[in-house]
C-alpha cells in the first residue's frame, strides 16, 4: 500500500479490516502451501517409475516449482515459464521470463521448449504439468501457417472487445500448438497436472479452460472460434481467419477431444479455487464481529457495471443500519477498452464502484487480483474510501472522465491509494470487499 490518508483513527482502522480481509483470502490459495501435500500424495503413489520432468507455467509457477522441489520431486528436466520468481534454481530447470497478457517471443520460447520437454519424455517417465492462471499468455507456440504477431494481435483485439476467458481461449486454442490439450497430445508417457483455477462464469474451475487446457481435451471447436470473432465484429489478421475458416471447413485437423487415444494418459487435479480464498477471508471477516454478504466466487460482465450494481447493493445494506458488514465477490470481469489511460479490470470496478456510492461516509471499497498485478501494470488494485471523491477533486482528477479514458491506474496511484503487494506467487482471479461501516 503506497500511505494511509488522514489521521482519523476510523479510517485508519477500517483500511487495515479491509486489508486484512483481503489479506487471508491470499494466504489461503497460496500456491505452494496447497500444492505440497498433493504432490507428496502423487509422489508415494508412483514408487518404481521413471524420471519426472515439470512444465511450470503462469503466475504462480516459480511457487509452484518450489513446492515440487520441497515435495522431494526428482526433476530430470524443468522449465518454469513466468512473470516473476525468486532465486537460483538447479541446473536441470531452465527458466523464461514471458509476457502477460500479451504473448511475446520469450512466450513462444516458453512453449516450444514445453513441447519439447514432453516430446523427448521416454514412455516410463512422467510429465508433470503445473498450471496457474497466465499461462495461456506465457506458454505460447503459433500453430503451424501463423505467426507470433498473428497471435499477439488476435489476442489484443479479443481483450479489447472485452470477450470472457472462456470465449478467449476457444480462439487461443485453435491458434496453438500447445493450447487445448497440445502439449498432452505430444508426450507418450504419463502426464499429470496439479492447477491453481482462476476460470469463472459458466466454465467455473474448468481444467480445459485453466492455461487453455494444455494438457485437456477440447470441447471447442474451429466453428465456435470463428463465432466468437463474429459476435464481436473483430477482423483479425489474414492468416488467422484463414487458419481458422480452413479449420471449421475440415481442411487443419481439431484439437484433441474427450476419447482420443493421445489424452488416456492424462490426468488433472485442481488445488485451489477462488471460493477457498472467498472462505478464508469471510472467516477474518466473522472473527472481526463484521457480518459477511457473499456474492459468489465467479462474477464476470463489464467491470464498471458490476461495480455500479455493488455499490447500489451496498447502499441498501447501509441503509437499513444494521451491524458492520463486508460484500465479499471474486472472478473476472472484462473492460471494453475505450480511452488511452492505465487502467486494469479491478480498478476500473472500483472507480465505478466509487462514483455509484458517491462518498456516502459509510462505505469503503477494496478490489485486487490475487496474483498482485492488475491488467499490465505492478499494482494489485486498490482502496476506496468515503472521501476519495473529494480527495480527487481537490488534486484537479475528475473520476467519471477518467473512468471514461479507463485510467484506473492514473486516479488511484495519484491519490495514494494503489494496493501494491508485489508478486503473490499465486492467483485464483480477482477479490473484492466492499466494507459497510454504518
Amino acid at each position: 500500500m503506497n500511505r494511509v490518508s488522514g489521521q482519523d483513527d476510523v479510517l485508519v482502522r477500517l483500511r487495515a479490516e479491509a486489508r486484512a480481509i483481503a489479506g487471508a483470502g491470499v494466504e489461503a490459495v497460496d500456491a505452494g502451501r496447497r500444492l505440497r501435500p498433493a504432490l507428496e500424495a502423487w509422489l508415494a503413489a508412483r514408487p518404481g517409475r521413471g524420471g519426472v520432468r515439470i512444465v511450470a507455467a503462469g503466475k504462480a509457477a516459480g511457487a509452484m516449482m518450489r513446492a515440487a522441489l520441497a515435495a522431494g520431486v526428482m526433476v530430470e528436466r524443468g522449465l518454469i515459464a513466468s512473470t516473476h520468481w525468486d532465486g537460483e534454481w538447479p541446473a536441470s530447470i531452465a527458466t523464461v521470463r514471458a509476457g502477460h497478457p500479451i504473448p511475446t517471443e520469450a512466450s513462444e520460447a516458453a512453449g516450444r521448449a514445453a513441447l519439447d520437454l514432453a516430446r523427448e519424455a521416454a514412455a516410463d517417465e512422467s510429465l508433470l504439468v503445473l498450471l496457474s492462471g497466465g499461462a495461456s499468455a506465457l506458454l505460447a507456440a503459433p500453430a503451424a501457417g501463423l505467426t507470433l504477431p498473428d497471435k499477439q494481435a488476435a489476442t489484443k483485439l479479443l481483450l479489447d472487445a472485452g470477450a470472457s476467458i472462456d470465449e478467449l481461449n476457444a480462439v487461443r486454442k485453435h491458434l496453438s500448438a500447445v493450447k487445448g490439450g497440445g502439449l498432452a497430445a505430444t508426450a507418450r508417457c504419463e502426464v499429470v497436472t496439479f492447477a491453481l483455477s482462476d476460470v469463472v462464469g459458466p466454465v467455473r474451475d474448468d481444467p480445459g479452460v485453466i492455461g487453455s487446457g494444455p494438457t485437456v481435451p477440447d470441447r471447442t471447436t474451429f466453428a465456435d472460434a470463428l463465432a466468437v470473432l463474429a459476435k464481436y465484429r473483430i477482423d483479425p489478421p489474414a492468416a488467422v481467419r484463414a487458419h481458422l475458416e480452413t479449420g471449421a471447413a475440415g481442411g487443419v485437423e481439431e484439437t484433441p477431444k474427450p476419447g482420443d487415444p493421445r489424452m488416456a494418459h492424462v490426468e488433472t487435479i485442481v488445488v485451489a479455487t477462488p471460493q477457498r480464498s472467498l472462505d478464508a477471508a469471510a472467516a477474518v471477516a466473522r472473527k472481526r464481529g463484521i457480518e459477511v454478504v457473499m456474492l459468489g466466487d465467479n462474477l464476470e460482465g463489464e467491470a464498471r457495471v458490476l461495480g455500479a450494481e455493488h455499490a447500489t447493493q451496498a447502499i441498501a445494506i447501509a441503509k437499513r443500519g444494521n451491524r458492520p458488514t463486508v460484500m465479499l465477490s471474486g472472478g473476472e470481469t472484462t473492460v471494453t477498452v475505450r480511452g488511452k489511460g492505465r487502467g486494469g479490470r479491478n480498478v476500473e470496478y472500483l472507480l465505478a464502484e466509487a462514483i455509484a456510492a458517491n462518498g456516502r461516509p459509510d462505505i469503503w471499497g477494496l478490489a485486487a487480483d490475487t496474483d498482485g498485478v492488475d491488467g499490465a501494470e505492478d499494482i494489485a488494485g486498490a482502496i476506496f474510501t468515503p472521501d476519495t471523491l473529494a480527495r480527487a477533486r481537490d488534486v484537479g482528477r475528475d473520476p467519471q472522465t477518467m473512468l471514461d479514458d479507463n485510467d484506473g491506474h492514473g486516479f488511484f496511484e495519484r491519490l495514494g491509494d494503489s494496493l501494491i503487494t508485489g508478486p503473490t506467487r499465486t492467483n485464483v482471479n480477482d477479490f473484492r470487499a466492499t466494507l459497510i461501516a454504518p
